[in-house]
């Protein structure tokens, strides 16, 4: 008996572009898709300031823009798609100067809050041992130490007492001055606790 021969199925070959090389598979463009919406929803939640050393060309930036100003959310998130396809018609060159500005921005903000931290744990060494004024002084002694003591027994006694924290949040800035750099104040990064201080007066008068 003639025993018949099964014909295996032949496998297509892989398909190479023009180029020579293999198009990228469905997942990786699917991968590619989804850090470029994530890469845009990135830049709709920026600050104001950060926004605007966004290198974005003038289409993203209108949509961008529109992003931040829809408060509907099924409005949004039609938008936010919209972004995503702006950001897919970008050149890498462009998308690889979003992403260089945008760490560069998260590497200031950690820069910046290290920083701010260090100024409050150097405000609560003040505040509960004299000797750490001293210390201080050492290590900046372009700071004015009268200055400074008297923000540090205004600060004791308001707390004390209950009241605002004015002289609390002065310290803060003396401390910030002293180590030479300037900029946003304590209620700018909600390190007070937000009490309205307006009709509070000294209880000492600063040297």
């Amino acid at each position: 008996m003639t025993r018949k021969t099964r014909i295996q199925p032949i496998e297509p070959a892989d398909v190479d572009d023009d180029n020579g090389y293999d198009r990228p598979s469905k997942s990786q463009l699917k991968r590619e898709m989804h850090a470029l919406q994530a890469l845009g929803e990135e830049i709709v939640a920026l600050p104001k300031d950060a926004l605007k050393r966004m290198p974005m060309p003038e289409g993203l930036d209108e949509a961008v823009r529109e992003a931040r100003r829809i408060t509907d959310h099924e409005g949004k998130r039609r938008q936010m798609q919209y972004v995503g396809k702006v950001m897919r018609e970008l050149t890498d060159d462009e998308t690889s100067a979003l992403r260089e500005a945008l760490e560069k921005h998260k590497g200031v903000n950690k820069a910046e809050t290290a920083r701010l931290h260090w100024i409050e744990r150097t405000r609560e060494q003040l505040l509960a041992d004299d000797a750490a004024l001293t210390e201080f002084i050492r290590q900046h002694p372009e700071a004015n130490p009268q200055e400074g003591r008297t923000l540090i027994r205004n600060a004791r006694k308001e707390a004390q007492q209950g009241k605002p924290p004015r002289y609390f949040r002065e310290l803060f800035q003396w401390i910030k001055n002293a180590d030479g750099s300037v900029g946003e104040d304590e209620a700018d990064i909600d390190d007070a606790d937000g009490s309205d201080d307006s009709d509070y007066h000294d209880d000492d008068t600063h040297a």
